[in-house]
């Protein structure tokens, strides 16, 4: 006697996507997985830049990302990944400073000594807490200058803020502070003295071409080019998911790991409270330059900004951290500007984007030729990360839904984290088990 596995099918190609059809396939499940781009990897996808290929946007990835490297590790690659202690800047008062390190840190010159002090003792208080639930009803802000004072809150805290979450963090808690330093704190509860960032050479094209024969070799059916139009529950049992201008396809089981508010549109039939609570998360987006250069512009992998009046929120120089020989000698940066869904930067004409973006960059980096700017990309996307408002997990959607045999997770479900490929993979793996 032979029985038929239960067929599911994953709607959405990204990392997450991805992730979670490759561990359902482990699990004896039948698979199709659908994406509506022409390929996988949704934020993680890559793409060209003049000559070369890389990704569409930056990503971190620590020594401690133990999740991402176990998967690198099981797709053959781990052992080709690159581990650099970077350094770190800030721009403030019109002047590039390094804080790289204790003594640098001590010798910023915007802080006094009980400034620096504070600041100090708030990170190391923040990365020894462990309720991070209590943190939720708390307004990140007022923890902020509860802990470091109203000077150094208003100095370094409120330009970070601003810098990720814009005028919303007026209505973000401290779970988010507390997430992003948790994160940074975890090479040193581990025993390592200092965190390393890496990369793989090839960049994510070569991670996702090699999840990509996983996922055919598990027996994963994999859809590109395929949006899904409505995904809703049939009389007789089962799930109905249609497609523009296509025949519908019926499946046992089906997971949703599009944005929050995009499942709530498409999926049908759910309860009003289920699609009110859907529809109430609220997502940042993001407008991110890529640009290729003749020449690096610093030794500073992350350049964090606290002037106000430029048009991005930092730079991430990758040829800090990743070999030139990877862009053929040149440099890449990344300039990101985290915005609300509505901003009107995503209706901006590229060429007004290209030359705000360039005036800013030559305010920090006065000794740049726009001549030396071989190539200028914009990526836009409005649904990157679920804002972390207050009382976030209490009022977050079950992954399963009041629709039988229909799911949606995404990540907004990384409820104790911060959005990273790490933590998207940890999400995956923990979702194929509790939905199975």
């Amino acid at each position: 006697m032979t029985s038929n596995p239960q067929r599911w099918a994953v709607v959405g190609g990204g990392i997450l996507g991805m992730t979670l059809a490759l561990r359902l396939a482990q699990r004896g499940k039948d698979v199709t997985l659908f994406e509506g781009a022409p390929h996988f990897g949704g934020l993680a996808s890559a793409w060209q830049l003049g000559d070369i290929t890389w990704d569409r946007h930056y990503h971190v990835t620590l020594l401690s990302d133990s999740h991402l490297r176990a998967l690198l590790a099981e797709l053959g690659l781990e052992g080709d990944m690159q581990w650099r202690v970077t350094r770190t800047g800030f721009f403030t008062g019109g002047r590039l400073y390094s804080m790289s390190d204790a003594l640098e840190f001590l010798r910023f010159p915007p802080l006094g000594l009980v400034g620096k002090l504070r600041l100090g003792m708030t990170i190391l208080y923040a990365s020894r807490l462990t309720d991070w639930k209590k943190l939720e009803r708390i307004p990140v802000g007022e923890w902020l200058e509860m802990l470091s004072g109203r000077a150094t809150f208003r100095q370094i805290w409120l330009p970070l803020l601003r810098s990720k979450l814009g005028e919303n963090y007026t209505r973000v808690s401290a779970a988010f502070i507390w997430a992003t330093i948790q994160r940074l704190y975890a090479a040193r509860r581990s025993g390592i003295k200092r965190e390393m960032f890496g990369y793989l050479p090839g960049g994510y094209a070569r991670i996702l071409g090699a999840l990509v024969e996983r996922l055919e070799g598990a027996g994963v059916r994999l859809r590109p080019g395929m949006t899904a139009e409505s995904v809703e529950g049939l009389p007789g049992g089962g799930i109905e998911i249609r497609f523009p201008g296509g025949a519908p396809e019926r499946f046992d089981q089906v997971v949703v790991t599009a944005p929050t508010p995009v499942a709530a549109t498409i999926c049908r039939g759910l309860e009003e409270d289920e699609a009110s609570r859907m529809r109430g998360v609220e997502y940042q987006g993001i407008v991110c330059a890529s640009l290729l250069l003749r020449h690096k512009l610093s030794d500073f992998y992350v350049t964090n900004i606290t002037d106000s009046g430029l048009p991005f929120t930092g730079v991430i120089e990758m040829t800090a951290l990743v070999d030139p020989g990877q862009f053929g000698g040149r440099a890449l940066v990344y300039l990101p500007r985290y915005v609300s869904r509505d901003d009107p930067m995503f209706a901006m004409p590229d060429e007004e984007v290209r030359e705000l973006f360039l005036r800013g960059l030559e305010r920090m980096h006065p000794a740049l030729c726009r001549e030396d700017v071989l190539h200028f990309g914009i990526s836009r996307v409005k649904n990157v990360f679920a804002l972390p408002t207050l009382d976030f997990s209490r009022r977050l959607p079950p992954m399963t839904t009041s629709v039988p045999g229909l799911h949606v997770v995404n990540s907004a479900h990384i409820v104790n984290g911060t959005l990273n490929v790490n933590e998207t993979i940890r999400l995956a793996q923990d979702a194929a088990g509790r939905i199975t």
